[in-house]
């Protein structure tokens, strides 16, 4: 609860002062929002630590191909990068940037994702009958 709480106060701090640094330097309101951001995700950061952890135990215990797990962690931390650079882009006004950088994390999440997509058809075909 108290991440949450620090999370909220540092997003409604970085958008007070936002509001107050565009009226005279609005060139500086960007670097608020970086810094903001950087900060959130670095309060995020532990329990996203806290749930790959939890993820590989259970992964261990079921003993299910880890490598895949790490693919899917891998995917996961680039749709949260991909979407922080989005922000980003979008608060700076760069809308064509910022389409760009989701189409491509959009395709490397894609192109990641074949292995499992390949194992999972193998297993299907296995499974029916010939």
């Amino acid at each position: 609860m108290d991440d949450v709480i620090k999370i909220i106060g540092i997003g409604l701090i970085s958008i007070i002062l936002i509001i107050i640094v565009k009226q005279y330097r609005p060139e500086f309101a960007i670097y608020i929002s970086l810094i903001a951001g950087v900060i959130i995700l670095y309060f995020a950061l532990d329990k996203i630590s806290n749930i790959i952890n939890l993820l590989k135990s259970i992964c261990e215990k079921s003993g299910a191909n880890s490598s895949f797990l790490e693919i899917l962690i891998k995917m996961t931390g680039i749709a949260f990068l991909a979407e922080f650079a989005v922000s980003i882009c979008k608060d700076s006004g760069e809308n064509t940037i910022a389409n760009k950088v989701e189409l491509g994390s959009k395709a490397i999440i894609i192109s990641m994702s074949i292995p499992i997509i390949y194992n999972l058809l193998e297993v299907i075909l296995k499974i029916l009958p010939n």
